[in-house]
C-alpha cells in the first residue's frame, strides 16, 4: 500500500482536498524526475471525506500498490501500445492500399490511434467505476485540529 500525509485545504460536500508535500521517499523513486511533485510544489488530490475530517487536519492517503502498478499500465502502456499498433497499420496496411507515403502514413496513424487512446482513457476515468476503484482513499486521521471556541473577543 502506498500512503503518504497531507492536510486538508478544502472541504466541499462530501469531498475533501488533500495538499501533500514531497515526501522523503521521492527522492528514491526512480520516476521522480517525471513527476510533477519533483519541483517541491505540494500536490493537491481530491478524496471522498468518508472519516469526517475537517479544514487543517492531517490526515493519511493510500492507494493500494496493485490499483498504483494497474493505473500505471493504463496510463504508459497502453498508448504506446496503440502507438505502435497504428504506426504499424498504417506503414504497412493503409499506405500501400492507397498509394500513400509509408513513413508519413506511419506517423499519422500512430499518434492519431495514441491520442483516440488518451481521449479514451480520460473519458474512462470521469465514470463512476473509475472515480470509485482507482481514487486514493484517506484511511485516517493522523492529528485533528483544535476545536475553536466561540469565546474569542476582539
Amino acid at each position: 500500500m502506498i500512503t503518504e500525509q497531507g492536510v486538508i485545504d478544502k472541504i466541499s460536500g462530501r469531498k475533501a482536498t488533500v495538499r501533500i508535500q514531497k515526501s522523503s521517499a521521492c527522492s528514491s523513486c526512480e520516476s521522480r524526475d517525471s513527476c510533477d511533485v519533483h519541483g517541491g510544489e505540494p500536490m493537491e488530490i481530491e478524496v471522498d471525506n468518508r472519516l469526517k475530517a475537517v479544514e487543517g487536519d492531517r490526515v493519511e492517503v493510500s492507494v493500494p500498490s496493485g490499483t498504483f502498478l494497474l493505473v500505471s499500465l493504463y496510463v504508459y502502456f497502453i498508448p504506446v501500445v496503440a502507438l505502435i499498433g497504428g504506426a504499424y497499420v498504417g506503414g504497412t496496411l493503409l499506405a500501400p492500399s492507397f498509394g500513400l507515403n509509408a513513413t508519413a502514413c506511419s506517423i499519422v496513424l500512430g499518434f492519431l490511434a495514441m491520442g483516440v487512446t488518451f481521449i479514451l482513457l480520460r473519458r474512462f476515468d470521469k465514470t463512476p467505476l473509475a472515480n470509485r476503484k482507482y481514487r486514493p482513499r484517506m484511511t485516517r486521521i493522523a492529528t485533528r485540529v483544535q476545536p475553536r471556541t466561540g469565546n474569542c473577543k476582539p
